[in-house]
């Protein structure tokens, strides 16, 4: 019968395994679509001050501004019920820019970082930068129907 090994030479390989498992458990957590929470502090952040506290393009700069901020909440009841998910995603990262005949800013340097998969209209999936991906998330949770 084989006798186990001293625990000298296993314990190299015990303290990677302590040190380890918990960096494996973060990637592993990030790895997936982030909450509408976490969305809504970047929205707080970065777009109340023109689509206003609800999203209806109420935010204190608005009186300032030649053409009033998109009404947020009516994304998907604008588009038969949908959310589009590619169109919104292209619209903030500021790849669609022009399209739209708006002035916002592009922020997709600002939304960089790891990425985590995004299923996209089609089924087909995309990797987007996780800050995107949560506003996006946060987004989606604030349509209003009807």
């Amino acid at each position: 019968m084989a006798q186990p090994l001293p625990l000298k030479p296993r314990l190299p390989l015990l303290v990677v395994s302590v040190f380890a498992l918990p960096v494996l458990a973060g990637c592993a957590l990030w790895s997936f679509m982030p909450s509408p929470a976490e969305g809504q502090r970047l929205y707080a952040q970065n777009c109340v001050q023109c689509h206003g506290s609800t999203g209806q393009g109420d935010g204190e700069l608005v009186q300032d501004m030649m053409r009033k901020p998109a009404n947020l909440t009516q994304i998907s009841a604008q588009n038969d019920g949908d959310f589009p998910r590619t169109r919104v995603l292209s619209a903030i990262d500021g790849y669609a820019k022009g399209t739209r005949g708006g002035a916002m800013p592009e922020f997709g340097a600002f939304l960089d970082g790891p990425t985590v998969p995004v299923t996209l209209e089609d089924g087909s999936q995309t990797p987007v930068p996780r800050p995107l991906a949560a506003l996006l998330r946060y987004l989606e949770s604030i349509q209003v129907q009807g």
